[in-house]
This record gives C-alpha cells, sequence and structure tokens, in this order.
C-alpha cells in the first residue's frame, strides 16, 4: 500500500469516525458526557483538517474550482423542481 492510498483511507476513515461523534453530541443524555464527546469530535475535526492539506499539499487531494455560471445554472434548475 502507497503512502497516497493509506492517507486517501485514513481520511475516509476519519470523515466516518466525525459522524460517529457528531451524532453522539447530539444525543449526549448530559453536559459532561457532551463535553467529553464534543472534545472528541474537535480532536478528529483538527486531524482530518490537517490530513486533508496535507494531500492537497502533496498534490493527492485535488481541488476543482467550480465556474460561477455552473452554481447559477444549478440552483435555477433546483429552483424549477419546486
Amino acid at each position: 500500500m502507497n503512502d497516497q492510498l493509506l492517507m486517501e483511507n485514513m481520511l475516509l476513515l476519519l470523515k466516518s469516525t466525525t459522524e460517529v461523534y457528531v451524532h453522539g453530541t447530539l444525543e449526549a443524555s448530559n453536559k459532561n458526557i457532551h463535553t467529553v464527546i464534543k472534545n472528541g469530535l474537535d480532536d478528529i475535526l483538527n486531524m482530518q483538517y490537517d490530513l486533508y492539506n496535507k494531500m492537497t499539499e502533496y498534490g493527492w487531494y485535488q481541488i476543482q474550482n467550480i465556474d460561477t455560471k455552473a452554481i447559477k445554472q444549478t440552483l435555477k434548475k433546483l429552483q424549477n423542481k419546486n
């Protein structure tokens, strides 16, 4: 397994773990539990952000700029469906 694939897998794992922490924070039964889970969520988000930045630095996570015209066209299509 190469470094890029390993980092992609780690990023996916962090993203799915984030979902668990979000739900845990929302469903916490008391303030102490909420605080502990929220702190864990903050840690996971920081790890995800750092990993994302490192992958972007290596060119392994490509960022695409979307044309404003394409955004407006998509919004118009969505508005017409209602």
